[in-house]
């Protein structure tokens, strides 16, 4: 994905209108976990969009409005009313359960973070693939310092196995969060962080990655925390 400057990207009014209206949760790309905490990969995904009556396409407004990069834009998934929300207001199309998938697995081949959107008081209704240099919220915690626990970490957290590590960088590179880097020619994970994405172990070539749960759950921020100084 193409590079970008700060400068266009979102401000923090923007980004504090945004989450006051949504809670994200972190959405792991091919990952399964069973646990209290919304996590889903791509079944998980499949199975929630087969109890949704109304399927939906939309494109992606964050990446619309930022022009960050050329990930796909046509990949934002809703269900049921929100789907007839976005058909009647916004740029919304009615899909099938096939071509919303698909829209889902190019995401996930593009290297996005899943994020599923919740009301509180209502199932979540819509599932988007972000990047850290166009999406409102990743890109507040990424690139302008906002606390990481505003957005619910997936209860599962990457490990590195470094005995089969090649240290080709793919990770350091695909890591929305910084939580990859090189120490010297050598890969090194910071688990302090890792948002439990799955992205670093969906491209890792060596199968060098592991997703495993995490010790703690990790609680949401409030908004007088929302922003770290």
């Amino acid at each position: 994905m193409a590079e970008r400057t700060m400068k266009e990207g979102w401000s923090r009014d923007e980004v504090d209108k945004v989450l006051d209206e949504l809670s994200p949760i972190t959405v792991p790309v091919s990952i399964s976990v069973n646990g209290k905490q919304k996590i889903l990969g791509l079944d998980e995904c499949e199975r929630m969009l087969r109890k949704a009556k109304i399927i939906g396409l939309e494109p992606c407004w964050c990446r619309l409005k930022i022009k960050g990069c050329d990930a796909p834009i046509d990949i934002c998934v809703t269900m049921d009313e929100e789907t007839e929300l976005a058909v009647r207001e916004r740029e919304g199309r009615k899909v099938s359960l096939s071509q919303a998938m698909a829209a889902l697995k190019k995401g996930h081949k593009a290297g996005l973070v899943h994020l599923a959107y919740e009301t509180p008081g209502h199932d979540i209704k819509a599932i988007c693939s972000c990047c850290s240099c166009c999406c409102h919220t990743m890109y507040g915690i990424t690139q302008m310092g906002m606390n990481r626990d505003v957005v619910g970490q997936a209860d599962v957290i990457a490990v590195h196995i470094p005995d089969t590590c090649t240290d080709c960088g793919i990770c350091v590179k695909r890591c929305h969060f910084k939580a990859w880097s090189f120490d010297e020619d050598k890969v090194v994970h910071n688990p302090s962080l890792c948002a439990g994405c799955g992205v670093c172990v969906s491209f890792c070539p060596s199968n060098s990655i592991k997703m495993v749960k995490r010790k703690t759950k990790a609680k949401r921020a409030s908004k007088s925390k929302r922003w770290v100084s």
